[in-house]
């Protein structure tokens, strides 16, 4: 997905580490158009720009494609970073310049990764009535970032959960990283989890979890208890690393459900502007600039023409700088 803001935020990501339990409001975004579909964004925000390698996380729906216009993303380009599109309901075709058209489908994983630079886009088919899932992004280390591109499809089995007092506590899908006896089989550039976890009404678990990872708790339902702290829909529950043990309680009468995010933190400072993770403002302008004299670093896709395309926002006044995350906290 595209972040398709006129005015995107400058956002310098650092390594640094949080301890304990915050939480991470979404701020609303809309993507595009009169009929603008929104986003709920918890990365990257003023309070937390990364958690492990996520640097990048909209949550949206469920919103009717009648009313909302659906998703309809033109090509526009990537650096830097792999995309990880995760869906709950609806469809979306993805074509992109490597040549790959793949559908998007609810519980399957598609991760593209743009390296030196990518171009693709995103449409919500005529099949779909209700779009509902997350855009997911990770920022690729310096010594990887220039690599080509690429892409991987998986689809994660279900496994159960059990819990603390013994009884099936609900269900987990791991696409990314392993959990609780599931590994993926998706190679990621450093080490990361992602997993869909349906937790019963009133139920707790105790998940065992790397303690050196940070976690990242994204709500997609109404009320759920993260570490002992409670977080609403919409609402990231960030989990410093250190504890090999993570406990999450849904306190509702309704089934919850939530995407669990984690990764070692991540040691190096990256500059975020519109759809580009670089390391300084020179960088950032020279992508801007390929972009939009069509480059052959991001190639065409297939199936739009030479003005299909989103064009860059112009870059801010004053020079993209770090903007560092706040200092750990105990």
């Amino acid at each position: 997905m595209s972040n398709i803001e006129s005015q995107p935020q400058e956002i310098s990501c650092s390594g640094t580490a949080s301890v304990g339990v915050e939480v991470v409001t979404p701020r609303e975004v809309p993507l595009g158009g009169i009929r603008a579909m929104l986003v709920r964004r918890t990365l990257p925000t003023r309070d937390r720009s990364m958690v492990g390698a996520w640097c990048f996380a909209d949550h949206y729906g469920p919103e009717s494609v009648s009313s909302s216009g659906g998703m309809r993303v033109l090509p526009h380009p990537h650096t830097g970073l792999q995309t990880v599109s995760w869906l709950f309901e609806g469809e979306i075709e993805h074509r992109d310049s490597a040549g790959i058209n793949a559908m998007v489908r609810p519980g399957e994983l598609n991760l593209m990764s743009a390296g030196h630079g990518i171009s693709h886009s995103e449409v919500s088919t005529q099949s779909t009535d209700i779009l509902h899932g997350l855009q997911l992004w990770l920022a690729l280390p310096d010594d990887l970032r220039d690599e080509p591109h690429g892409f991987q499809h998986h689809v994660p089995a279900a496994a159960t959960l059990t819990a603390v007092d013994g009884t099936t506590a609900g269900s987990m899908r791991v696409f990314i990283g392993d959990l609780g006896g599931s590994t993926s089989p998706v190679v990621t550039a450093t080490p990361l989890l992602g997993a869909e976890i349906v937790l019963e009404p009133r139920t707790r678990i105790d998940l065992t979890v790397n303690p050196t990872f940070e976690h990242g708790a994204i709500l997609d339902t109404e009320r759920l208890i993260v570490a002992g702290v409670e977080i609403d829909r919409g609402s990231l529950g960030y989990v410093g690393p250190g504890s090999s043990t993570l406990m999450l309680e849904n306190p509702t009468d309704a089934p919850a459900r939530l995407v669990l995010l984690g990764g070692t933190p991540f040691g190096e400072d990256v500059v975020m502007w519109w759809n580009f993770v670089g390391r300084d403002h020179d960088e950032i302008a020279a992508y801007r600039a390929e972009w939009e004299d069509a480059a052959q670093r991001f190639g065409s896709v297939d199936g739009w023409g030479p003005d299909d395309r989103i064009p860059a926002p112009p870059l801010p006044t004053s020079r993209l700088k770090p903007r560092r995350r706040p200092r750990s906290h105990e």
